[in-house]
């Protein structure tokens, strides 16, 4: 490890981790992930789970990772579900009523932060639409959604992932792809995409944790999302090749990751080093 780099990785005090492809594939967990985390404890390092994925609540996501072996708090998680609430309370205070494009899990958490779910009726109309990886997609709320969306109410996409990661032999369809179909229907983009690339969940890890973007490591499978999220939020960029992104596509990106690495082992026995 060169002198620059060891310098860089014994500054960290807080690793950011995406979840899919980074700590699991779709419902297995690495074998690595749980002596990764221990390893981060011994070193002093705290770190939380970033995901760009809104399907599951919060409460989903923490049995998720339960039933993996790993205890984690909400104070641990950062979704973009949490991200959207977050924005909606800062930007449309006053709103309350959302046609939302997700799942039964994600609906629960607007619901739980004091929102309502409008129905897919023309009569019941919403203060925003909240587009989002909704595994139970069904075609006339598609196109209720694209009716809301071209009568110009407030239009605001969890994240901009095309596909999620799976180890199935599928597609998932994510967020950033169902937008598209609703650009196409309606010739309007979303008003905004949260999630990565956005910094504001590394935001938010530094105000809570009294860090400076150099301490922060965030750790990801994808250039244009982790990775990019890292440089808005001039934090570590790590890549790691267990997910979607290959080392040719790593290679050849115009904005390379700090490190790009197999996997996040390899990371642990780096922080070893550099913080020995």
């Amino acid at each position: 490890m060169d002198q620059v780099l060891k310098a860089r990785l014994s500054q960290i005090r807080h690793v950011a981790l995406d979840m899919d492809g980074t700590i699991y594939m779709g419902s297995q967990i690495f074998p690595f992930t749980i002596p990764f985390l221990q390893k981060l404890t011994r070193l002093g390092i705290t770190y939380s789970f970033l995901t760009n994925n809104p399907s599951s609540s919060l409460d989903d996501y923490l049995a998720k990772l339960h039933r993996m072996g790993i205890e984690a708090t909400e104070e641990e998680m950062y979704t973009t579900t949490v991200a959207t609430i977050d924005y909606i309370h800062a930007h449309y205070p006053e709103a309350k009523r959302l046609f939302l494009l997700g799942t039964p899990s994600m609906i629960s958490q607007f619901e739980k932060a004091g929102f309502i779910s409008t129905a897919d009726d023309p009569d019941d109309v919403p203060d925003i639409i909240v587009a989002a990886f909704d595994k139970s997609l069904v075609y006339p709320r598609l196109c209720r959604a694209a009716w809301w969306i071209a009568q110009g109410i407030p239009y605001i996409a969890t994240n901009p992932d095309k596909v999620c990661p799976t180890n199935e032999r599928t597609i998932l369809v994510d967020c950033g792809s169902i937008c598209k179909s609703l650009e196409s229907a309606t010739g309007r983009k979303p008003d905004i995409t949260l999630g990565k690339p956005d910094p504001n969940m590394l935001v938010g890890i530094e105000q809570q944790r009294g860090l400076q973007p150099a301490q922060i490591a965030m750790v990801g499978d994808r250039i244009y999302t982790d990775i990019k999220m890292a440089q808005n939020a001039h934090c570590l960029g790590v890549l790691v090749l267990s997910g979607e992104t290959t080392l040719e596509v790593a290679q050849s990106a115009p904005n390379p990751p700090d490190l790009t690495l197999q996997n996040i082992e390899e990371l642990g026995r780096l922080l070893e080093e550099a913080h020995s």
